[in-house]
Protein backbone atom coordinates (compact mmCIF):
# COMPACT_ATOMS: atom_id res chain seq x y z
CA UNK A 1 0.00 0.00 0.00
CA UNK A 2 3.20 2.09 -0.03
CA UNK A 3 3.46 4.79 -3.12
CA UNK A 4 6.99 3.65 -3.65
CA UNK A 5 5.28 0.75 -5.42
CA UNK A 6 4.29 3.24 -8.25
CA UNK A 7 7.47 4.24 -8.74
CA UNK A 8 8.70 2.15 -11.08
CA UNK A 9 6.55 2.99 -13.99
CA UNK A 10 7.37 6.29 -13.39
CA UNK A 11 10.93 6.11 -13.57
CA UNK A 12 10.27 3.26 -16.80
CA UNK A 13 8.73 6.55 -18.77
CA UNK A 14 11.29 8.71 -17.88
CA UNK A 15 14.11 6.44 -18.50
CA UNK A 16 12.72 5.96 -22.06
CA UNK A 17 12.15 10.00 -22.28
CA UNK A 18 15.56 10.48 -21.18
CA UNK A 19 16.88 7.98 -24.00
CA UNK A 20 15.54 9.17 -26.66
CA UNK A 21 16.66 12.56 -25.53
CA UNK A 22 20.63 11.84 -24.99
CA UNK A 23 21.21 9.79 -27.74
CA UNK A 24 24.87 10.02 -28.87
CA UNK A 25 26.24 10.94 -32.71
CA UNK A 26 27.30 7.27 -32.72
CA UNK A 27 23.76 6.20 -33.79
CA UNK A 28 23.57 8.50 -36.80
CA UNK A 29 25.54 6.39 -38.57
CA UNK A 30 22.96 3.89 -38.53
CA UNK A 31 19.88 5.92 -38.94
CA UNK A 32 21.26 7.64 -41.88
CA UNK A 33 21.90 4.22 -43.84
CA UNK A 34 18.60 2.64 -43.10
CA UNK A 35 16.97 2.52 -46.35
CA UNK A 36 13.05 2.11 -45.93
CA UNK A 37 11.91 -1.58 -45.62
CA UNK A 38 14.94 -2.51 -43.95
CA UNK A 39 13.89 -5.15 -41.05
CA UNK A 40 14.81 -4.12 -37.25
CA UNK A 41 14.43 -0.11 -38.74
CA UNK A 42 11.59 0.94 -37.36
CA UNK A 43 9.55 0.49 -34.05
CA UNK A 44 6.39 -0.42 -33.56
CA UNK A 45 4.03 2.21 -32.45
CA UNK A 46 2.64 1.95 -28.95
CA UNK A 47 -1.00 0.49 -28.36
CA UNK A 48 -3.40 2.82 -28.24
CA UNK A 49 -5.46 2.98 -25.19
CA UNK A 50 -8.87 0.47 -24.93
CA UNK A 51 -11.00 3.72 -24.77
CA UNK A 52 -11.47 6.32 -27.43
CA UNK A 53 -14.41 7.98 -26.32
CA UNK A 54 -16.36 8.76 -22.55
CA UNK A 55 -19.95 8.40 -20.98
CA UNK A 56 -22.00 11.36 -20.70
CA UNK A 57 -21.21 12.29 -17.30
CA UNK A 58 -24.30 13.65 -15.98
CA UNK A 59 -26.63 10.80 -17.17
CA UNK A 60 -23.91 7.87 -15.94
CA UNK A 61 -25.29 7.81 -12.27
CA UNK A 62 -28.49 6.70 -11.81
CA UNK A 63 -31.74 7.62 -10.05
CA UNK A 64 -31.87 5.49 -7.29
CA UNK A 65 -27.88 6.43 -6.36
CA UNK A 66 -28.29 9.28 -6.81
CA UNK A 67 -31.10 9.33 -4.08
CA UNK A 68 -29.02 7.03 -1.41
CA UNK A 69 -26.17 9.95 -1.94
CA UNK A 70 -28.15 12.90 -2.10
CA UNK A 71 -30.81 12.46 0.71
CA UNK A 72 -32.16 15.80 -0.34
CA UNK A 73 -33.35 14.81 -3.35
CA UNK A 74 -36.00 12.83 -2.28
CA UNK A 75 -37.17 15.40 0.18
CA UNK A 76 -38.02 17.96 -2.54
CA UNK A 77 -41.82 18.04 -3.07
CA UNK A 78 -41.56 20.69 -6.46
CA UNK A 79 -41.18 17.76 -9.24
CA UNK A 80 -39.07 20.26 -11.44
CA UNK A 81 -36.88 21.16 -8.94
CA UNK A 82 -36.31 17.47 -8.13
CA UNK A 83 -35.87 16.45 -11.88
CA UNK A 84 -33.21 19.69 -12.51
CA UNK A 85 -31.66 17.89 -8.79
CA UNK A 86 -31.48 14.89 -11.08
CA UNK A 87 -29.78 16.08 -14.09
CA UNK A 88 -26.91 17.92 -12.18
CA UNK A 89 -24.72 20.48 -13.66
CA UNK A 90 -21.58 19.87 -16.60
CA UNK A 91 -18.57 20.73 -14.82
CA UNK A 92 -16.65 22.89 -17.20
CA UNK A 93 -14.28 21.70 -19.68
CA UNK A 94 -12.45 22.66 -23.35
CA UNK A 95 -12.05 19.46 -24.58
CA UNK A 96 -14.89 16.91 -24.08
CA UNK A 97 -13.26 13.82 -25.89
CA UNK A 98 -10.68 14.15 -23.17
CA UNK A 99 -12.49 15.13 -19.83
CA UNK A 100 -15.62 15.53 -19.04
CA UNK A 101 -17.01 16.01 -15.26
CA UNK A 102 -20.72 16.55 -13.90
CA UNK A 103 -21.50 17.92 -10.44
CA UNK A 104 -24.43 17.61 -8.03
CA UNK A 105 -25.38 19.78 -4.44
CA UNK A 106 -28.62 19.14 -2.69
CA UNK A 107 -29.47 20.18 0.54
CA UNK A 108 -31.74 17.96 3.06
CA UNK A 109 -33.33 18.83 6.66
CA UNK A 110 -29.67 17.17 8.06
CA UNK A 111 -26.96 18.26 5.46
CA UNK A 112 -25.79 19.58 2.28
CA UNK A 113 -24.27 17.02 -0.25
CA UNK A 114 -22.36 17.36 -2.73
CA UNK A 115 -21.16 15.06 -5.73
CA UNK A 116 -18.53 15.15 -8.46
CA UNK A 117 -18.08 12.24 -10.94
CA UNK A 118 -15.43 13.27 -13.53
CA UNK A 119 -14.17 10.95 -16.54
CA UNK A 120 -10.64 11.49 -18.19
CA UNK A 121 -9.48 9.75 -20.79
CA UNK A 122 -5.73 9.31 -21.48
CA UNK A 123 -3.58 9.62 -24.70
CA UNK A 124 -0.47 9.59 -25.01
CA UNK A 125 1.62 11.59 -27.77
CA UNK A 126 4.74 9.84 -28.04
CA UNK A 127 5.03 6.73 -30.27
CA UNK A 128 6.81 4.95 -28.17
CA UNK A 129 4.32 5.10 -24.54
CA UNK A 130 1.28 3.41 -24.79
CA UNK A 131 -1.70 5.62 -23.74
CA UNK A 132 -2.33 3.20 -20.79
CA UNK A 133 1.56 3.61 -19.75
CA UNK A 134 0.51 6.91 -19.76
CA UNK A 135 -2.39 6.80 -17.95
CA UNK A 136 -0.58 4.29 -14.86
CA UNK A 137 1.81 7.07 -14.25
CA UNK A 138 -0.70 9.63 -13.89
CA UNK A 139 -2.52 7.81 -11.99
CA UNK A 140 0.61 7.33 -9.75
CA UNK A 141 0.69 10.97 -9.63
CA UNK A 142 -2.67 10.95 -7.85
CA UNK A 143 -1.74 8.88 -5.23
CA UNK A 144 1.12 10.47 -5.00
CA UNK A 145 -0.79 13.66 -4.05
CA UNK A 146 -3.36 11.93 -1.88
CA UNK A 147 -0.81 11.52 0.41
CA UNK A 148 -2.12 8.36 1.81
CA UNK A 149 -1.42 7.22 5.35
CA UNK A 150 0.45 4.17 5.97
CA UNK A 151 -1.67 0.98 6.82
CA UNK A 152 -2.47 0.60 10.04
CA UNK A 153 -1.69 -2.35 12.35
CA UNK A 154 -5.23 -4.48 13.27
CA UNK A 155 -5.80 -4.18 17.22
CA UNK A 156 -5.47 -8.14 17.22
CA UNK A 157 -1.47 -7.93 16.35
CA UNK A 158 -0.68 -5.92 19.09
CA UNK A 159 0.40 -8.75 21.50
CA UNK A 160 4.71 -8.84 21.92
CA UNK A 161 5.70 -11.76 20.10
CA UNK A 162 7.04 -13.20 23.21
CA UNK A 163 3.67 -13.15 25.16
CA UNK A 164 1.72 -16.38 24.70
CA UNK A 165 -2.51 -16.34 23.82
CA UNK A 166 -2.92 -17.48 27.51
CA UNK A 167 -1.01 -15.16 28.74
CA UNK A 168 -2.62 -12.08 26.46
CA UNK A 169 -5.72 -13.38 28.02
CA UNK A 170 -5.28 -14.00 31.62
CA UNK A 171 -6.85 -11.76 34.34
CA UNK A 172 -3.36 -11.01 35.31
CA UNK A 173 -2.17 -9.55 32.06
CA UNK A 174 -5.48 -8.15 31.38
CA UNK A 175 -5.10 -6.27 34.65
CA UNK A 176 -1.31 -4.96 34.19
CA UNK A 177 -2.21 -3.45 31.09
CA UNK A 178 -5.20 -2.08 31.65
CA UNK A 179 -3.90 -0.55 35.37
CA UNK A 180 -1.09 1.45 33.37
CA UNK A 181 -3.92 3.03 30.99
CA UNK A 182 -6.57 3.74 33.75
CA UNK A 183 -6.56 4.47 37.46
CA UNK A 184 -9.56 2.04 37.67
CA UNK A 185 -8.62 -1.30 36.69
CA UNK A 186 -12.07 -2.72 36.01
CA UNK A 187 -13.53 0.27 33.80
CA UNK A 188 -10.38 -0.60 31.54
CA UNK A 189 -11.01 -4.43 31.12
CA UNK A 190 -14.36 -3.86 30.48
CA UNK A 191 -13.76 -1.50 27.73
CA UNK A 192 -10.79 -3.33 26.25
CA UNK A 193 -13.28 -5.31 23.71
CA UNK A 194 -14.67 -1.98 22.87
CA UNK A 195 -11.53 -0.10 22.34
CA UNK A 196 -10.06 -3.16 20.12
CA UNK A 197 -12.85 -2.87 17.97
CA UNK A 198 -12.99 0.65 17.70
CA UNK A 199 -9.83 0.51 16.56
CA UNK A 200 -9.84 -2.20 14.03
CA UNK A 201 -12.81 0.03 12.47
CA UNK A 202 -10.93 2.82 12.45
CA UNK A 203 -8.02 1.29 10.65
CA UNK A 204 -10.04 -0.35 8.02
CA UNK A 205 -11.95 3.40 7.29
CA UNK A 206 -8.24 4.90 6.78
CA UNK A 207 -7.17 6.26 3.37
CA UNK A 208 -6.07 3.30 1.14
CA UNK A 209 -5.49 1.78 -2.11
CA UNK A 210 -8.37 -0.88 -3.29
CA UNK A 211 -8.32 -3.69 -4.91
CA UNK A 212 -11.01 -5.17 -7.41
CA UNK A 213 -11.93 -1.81 -8.69
CA UNK A 214 -10.38 -1.09 -12.34
CA UNK A 215 -6.91 -1.80 -12.89
CA UNK A 216 -6.11 -0.41 -9.77
CA UNK A 217 -7.76 2.35 -7.24
CA UNK A 218 -7.34 4.68 -3.81
CA UNK A 219 -9.96 5.92 -1.81
CA UNK A 220 -8.74 9.21 0.44
CA UNK A 221 -10.81 10.60 3.55
CA UNK A 222 -10.66 13.80 4.90
CA UNK A 223 -12.21 15.48 7.52
CA UNK A 224 -11.71 19.35 8.19
CA UNK A 225 -13.56 22.54 9.29
CA UNK A 226 -16.34 24.26 7.12
CA UNK A 227 -16.46 27.74 9.07
CA UNK A 228 -17.10 28.08 13.02
CA UNK A 229 -17.45 24.55 14.73
CA UNK A 230 -19.22 22.62 11.74
CA UNK A 231 -16.74 19.47 10.01
CA UNK A 232 -16.80 18.63 6.91
CA UNK A 233 -16.02 15.08 5.30
CA UNK A 234 -14.56 15.02 1.82
CA UNK A 235 -14.43 10.97 0.39
CA UNK A 236 -12.57 10.71 -3.05
CA UNK A 237 -12.65 7.75 -4.87
CA UNK A 238 -10.12 7.20 -8.06
CA UNK A 239 -9.89 4.34 -10.52
CA UNK A 240 -8.49 3.54 -13.38
CA UNK A 241 -9.75 1.17 -15.90
CA UNK A 242 -7.06 1.28 -19.20
CA UNK A 243 -6.77 4.35 -20.15
CA UNK A 244 -9.67 6.18 -18.42
CA UNK A 245 -9.08 7.89 -14.56
CA UNK A 246 -12.49 7.98 -12.83
CA UNK A 247 -12.48 10.40 -9.92
CA UNK A 248 -15.69 10.81 -7.85
CA UNK A 249 -15.30 13.20 -5.32
CA UNK A 250 -18.17 13.03 -2.51
CA UNK A 251 -18.70 15.80 0.22
CA UNK A 252 -21.06 16.03 2.75
CA UNK A 253 -22.05 18.76 5.48
CA UNK A 254 -23.96 18.84 8.15
CA UNK A 255 -26.95 21.22 9.30
CA UNK A 256 -26.05 21.09 12.87
CA UNK A 257 -22.87 22.11 14.18
CA UNK A 258 -20.89 19.78 15.86
CA UNK A 259 -22.11 17.19 13.84
CA UNK A 260 -19.32 14.64 12.22
CA UNK A 261 -20.62 12.88 8.93
CA UNK A 262 -20.32 9.63 9.06
CA UNK A 263 -17.25 8.06 7.59
CA UNK A 264 -18.15 4.26 6.73
CA UNK A 265 -21.94 5.13 5.54
CA UNK A 266 -20.41 8.15 3.24
CA UNK A 267 -17.28 5.33 2.31
CA UNK A 268 -19.96 2.61 1.46
CA UNK A 269 -21.98 4.86 -0.70
CA UNK A 270 -18.78 6.42 -2.77
CA UNK A 271 -16.80 2.78 -3.49
CA UNK A 272 -20.62 1.72 -4.52
CA UNK A 273 -20.81 4.30 -7.23
CA UNK A 274 -17.46 3.76 -8.38
CA UNK A 275 -18.07 -0.02 -8.74
CA UNK A 276 -21.06 0.65 -10.87
CA UNK A 277 -19.11 3.22 -12.56
CA UNK A 278 -16.40 0.44 -13.39
CA UNK A 279 -18.72 -2.24 -14.19
CA UNK A 280 -20.04 -0.09 -17.16
CA UNK A 281 -16.98 0.89 -18.41
CA UNK A 282 -16.04 -3.31 -18.54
Amino acid sequence: MQRKAYVPGVAVLLAALLAGCTGGSGSDDTAEDAKPGDAGTTTAAAQPGRYDTLPEPCGAVSHDTLDSLLPGITQLTDEEQREQAYEGESTLTYNTDRKVGCRWKVESTDATDHLLVDFERVVSYDNSVSDDSQATDLFATKVVDADLPEPVASATESPSASESPSDSASPSATSTDAASASASTSTSTSASPDASADAESAAALQPRLLDGLGDEAFLDDELSSAGSTAQQRTVTVAFRTSNVIVTIEYVEQPATLGTVPDSKEMQDRARKLASQLAGAFD
